[in-house]
């Protein structure tokens, strides 16, 4: 099959040096704000029980997942005009059949979920929808918007993303190029949906960090226009079946950032040849066996696509 030559150096999305640093900026200014809201495992202000799940209205609080605890069965409704962060820093925690309903509009610029494993565990998080996205409001030049999942620098074992599905976010999908910098943790997607997400939708930056039978999805008109999946220094990392239609909206592929290159290794999937792929700083995409520009996007068997099939835990 074609592949498309790579664009220049030049970045189509506006964005900062964020991959540095302790923390991510406006994340820890949510914590701080909402420290008196802090709730444990399980609660979270005001909870309602319905069939199979939990109702937890957004009230601008934080819940704190510790190890080896599983959070799971909750319908977080967002129709309060109030955030919410979830935040997993131990290790071999699960988060698992999660649905937000309702726009974001919040404008606070938080991440939803802050996670990481960082005691070299193995963590996981699977069949969450986070389909209804967040306002316009959220974002600023800088591209410091509502962030779906980050993932914290101090991250050092291996975090599994399974049937996830995040849409029109106003900042990355996953952001989880931090741990590139510190801990250098794993992280593996598979069979999950991003689409018109900001600054980009799959963001990952070590070696053994993969994405796999999944899909990326920018509309011609409509949501925002990011990067499909960004591979941050040092890799490298995989990407194998997946399909990436840009409509010619921002690159599909990007390699390396800040002047630091990087390593994608691109098999079985598709990708927009005109968002095309973009080196920056030396950095290398390597496309091998069937690798065609013709994408069809997708959502994968076991995505929930609303959030009460996430909650009940009906697509698993």
């Amino acid at each position: 099959m074609a592949q498309n030559p790579r664009t220049s150096e030049t970045d189509s999305t506006p964005t900062t040096g964020r991959n540095s640093g302790l923390t991510r900026r406006n994340y820890v200014r949510s914590l701080a704000a909402v420290a008196t809201a802090t709730t444990a495992l399980g609660g979270a202000g005001a909870v309602s029980a319905q069939g199979d799940y939990e109702v937890i209205k957004a009230q601008g609080q934080t819940i704190t997942i510790g190890a080896g605890e599983t959070w799971e069965n909750k319908l977080i409704d967002m129709t309060t005009g109030k955030d919410i962060v979830i935040t997993a820093r131990d290790t071999d925690w699960t988060i698992r059949n999660i649905g937000f309903k309702g726009e974001n509009t919040s404008a606070t610029g938080t991440a939803t979920f802050g996670v990481a494993d960082a005691s070299g565990g193995t963590s996981t998080v699977e069949n969450v929808y986070l389909g209804d996205g967040s306002s316009t409001g959220n974002s600023n030049p800088n591209g410091h918007g509502q962030t779906a999942f980050w993932v914290a620098p101090d991250h050092s074992g291996h975090i599994d993303f399974k049937n996830v599905n995040i849409q029109n976010f106003a900042d990355n999908a996953i952001y989880g190029s931090a741990p590139g910098s510190k801990g250098g943790g794993t992280i593996h997607i598979d069979s999950s949906y991003a689409a018109n997400c900001y600054v980009s939708h799959f963001r990952l930056a070590t070696e053994g960090s993969k994405v796999t039978n999944s899909s990326v999805y920018v509309d011609s008109s409509e949501g925002y226009v990011g990067r499909g999946i960004w591979a941050w220094a040092p890799g490298t990392v995989e990407v194998s079946n997946c399909q990436i239609a840009m409509n010619g909206q921002n690159n599909a592929i990007v390699a390396g950032a800040n002047g630091n290159p990087t390593e994608v290794v691109v098999e079985e999937s598709d990708y927009d040849d005109k968002a095309g792929i973009a080196e920056h700083a030396g950095s290398n995409v390597k496309l091998g066996e069937n690798v065609g520009t013709d994408p069809e996007p997708f959502i994968p068997d076991g995505v929930p696509t609303s959030p009460e099939e996430a909650a009940s835990g009906g697509s698993n």
